[in-house]
């Protein structure tokens, strides 16, 4: 986070950016205030707590529907966000909102929808895991396909806005937005807390986890709402970001092993270093013109995911 609070293209020295954390907001040397707290700090504080979210969601995904390469967007959350915000910067004069409020509240009730078709469509058939990913394949086509729609619809400057919003940014980031997203964790974490033991006991299987008392299926329509609900509010401010819900968890799996105890906070952890570390490298990469987060988390996952391809075909 220091590293990213030093990097961008005003090119501030550390010892300037320590004065200015020692100073505060209402430091006498202005230009540095603004670049820092005004603008570099919600961007910062931003990225860990998307990252976090995203990667204990990813974990507890992971978990539910026994697949290592799940992810929150393997239901279509992603896309769905992606179609709220692009029909609210297509037809945001219409509305009696601003865009700034009604594109992230569009993302976020439309990752709830998704959400909601997810349930629907596995509950009908039998709230199974193998049918909880292909409710969200099916969902995340007609999201996707929706998406295209609207961008052939689009102006060339509305389309311009909305494939900006797509890439994944956190240019946008506010300390209002910053505040959301960690009211909405606050909210959230202790209901995932109560979850740890479940979680921990479905990673021996189904049979064995309902041996154990618990009812395997209500609980995963729990995790479900859970973490439809902390997707939304991350890729709901910074655009759709991927790879990191599939990222962290392999790697917290790795350093602390399969107790969710230790394992989601891991996660977190692990999920909001590789998105810090992707501003960082996208400031460095382009210091003049910052490359939006998402591409570079889409770049950094690729190899990974072919890696735990690989590892699951030997085993």
């Amino acid at each position: 986070m220091v590293a990213d609070l030093v990097t961008g293209p005003a090119g501030l020295p550390l010892s300037q950016v320590v004065d200015g954390l020692r100073e505060g907001p209402s430091g006498a040397d202005r230009r540095l205030a603004t670049i820092l707290w005004y603008l570099r700090m919600p961007q910062t504080l931003m990225a860990a707590l998307v990252g976090f979210a995203l990667g204990v969601c990813g974990l507890m995904m992971q978990t539910i529907l026994n697949n290592p390469l799940a992810s929150p967007f393997t239901l279509g959350f992603s896309a769905a966000a992606g179609f709220g915000a692009a029909l609210v910067i297509l037809f945001g004069t219409a509305l009696p909102v601003a865009l700034w409020i009604g594109v992230p509240l569009a993302a976020f009730l439309s990752t709830l929808t998704a959400a909601a078709l997810v349930y629907l469509v596995a509950h009908y058939r039998g709230a199974s895991h193998e049918m909880l990913v292909l409710a969200g394949i099916a969902v995340l086509f007609l999201f996707q396909s929706l998406q295209s729609l609207l961008q052939f619809m689009a102006a060339p400057e509305v389309l311009q806005q909305i494939v900006f919003w797509l890439f994944g940014s956190l240019l946008k980031a506010t300390w209002t937005s910053v505040q959301v997203l960690a009211a909405l964790l606050v909210l959230t974490l202790p209901l995932i807390l109560r979850e740890v033991w479940n979680l921990t006991a479905l990673r021996l299987g189904d049979g064995n986890a309902a041996s154990l008392g618990l009812n395997v299926e209500a609980m995963r329509r729990r995790v479900l709402v859970l973490v439809a609900l902390l997707t939304a509010g991350a890729v709901s401010f910074t655009g759709t970001i991927g790879f990191v819900g599939l990222i962290a968890p392999h790697v917290a799996r790795a350093l602390v092993g399969e107790d969710h105890r230790f394992g989601l906070p891991m996660a977190g952890i692990m999920g909001a270093v590789v998105l810090v570390a992707a501003s960082v490298t996208g400031k460095l990469i382009s210091p003049g013109a910052v490359i939006p987060v998402g591409i570079i988390t889409a770049l950094a996952g690729i190899p990974m995911l072919l890696g735990v391809i690989l590892m699951k075909g030997r085993t």
